[in-house]
């Protein structure tokens, strides 16, 4: 038996079992018809050893439209929304298939010599001319939870959907540590400057191909002005007067929940 995740754009294939929880398509055969050039990739197995298969569609599969095939019904729902409705062994090899299907969609051909790239192993591929070897890249970036006394620093970026605040947040640069990324962040979008910078948890992020490790650290001057170019809002908060917060799926909930908790 193999785990199917089968993607259609940015929603993820989900089998309904008949006590309404959720899962991932667990068959012999692909659960939806592939076509001759559908690439299926094989992924890590499960912890227990359960095999993995992947692969995108162009179309919403006929089984969505049936409802109901052999017993079964499925639905098509976000990857996002769907930390809520799997198991998270689920999830988080659902992340993975995500990042490695958008890799193999952009790596199609070398960098170098422009020749077909073929699979070689199932995390990197080898170009069929010049035999040069890809894997798949992280872009990695910090989160951070800014402590000043009994507040903490929460912004809005302009690109959130919704009106909730986050953390301060951003990409790593090229020769710079976690940690410095972290300092720098803080400062070009709020212009405070921070110290005693702690680790805290990594999370993947697949969204679409991330790592992001989150951190706290400890006020020490300046006065908020927010980068307008990224963020449309910021202030202190203590406890007892959050704004909305980020779901839970993510490592900004976390590091607030932690807070929240102490």
């Amino acid at each position: 038996m193999t785990y199917y995740f089968v993607f259609c754009k940015e929603e993820l294939l989900l089998e309904k079992k008949s006590d309404g929880s959720y899962t991932i398509p667990l068959c012999e055969e692909p659960p939806t018809e592939v076509k001759p050039w559908t690439h299926q990739m094989s992924i890590t197995p499960m912890a227990d050893g359960t095999s993995v298969i992947t692969y995108r569609l162009d179309n919403v599969p006929d089984i969505v439209r049936s409802q109901i095939v052999n017993g079964k019904s499925y639905e098509m729902i976000g990857l996002r929304k769907s930390y809520y409705k799997l198991e998270k062994p689920l999830y988080l090899k659902a992340g993975k298939c995500q990042e490695l299907l958008y890799w193999d969609q952009n790596t199609k051909y070398c960098g170098v010599c422009g020749a077909p790239m073929r699979m070689d192993t199932d995390i990197s591929k080898k170009c069929t001319s010049c035999g040069k070897e890809i894997w798949p890249q992280l872009a990695t970036a910090v989160i951070v939870l800014i402590h000043k006394d009994d507040e903490v620093l929460l912004v809005r970026a302009k690109n959130f959907r919704t009106d909730f605040y986050g953390l301060v947040a951003g990409f790593v640069e090229t020769g710079e540590t976690l940690e410095e990324a972290v300092a720098r962040e803080a400062f070009e979008e709020t212009g405070v400057k921070i110290t005693n910078i702690r680790y805290f948890a990594s999370q993947p992020w697949p969204y679409p191909c991330g790592l992001m490790v989150g951190f706290n650290a400890d006020y020490v001057s300046g006065d908020i002005h927010l980068q307008r170019s990224e963020i449309a809002k910021g202030g202190w908060f203590r406890k007892d007067n959050l704004p909305t917060i980020p779901e839970k799926l993510s490592i900004a909930r976390m590091l607030l929940d932690s807070w929240l908790e102490e």
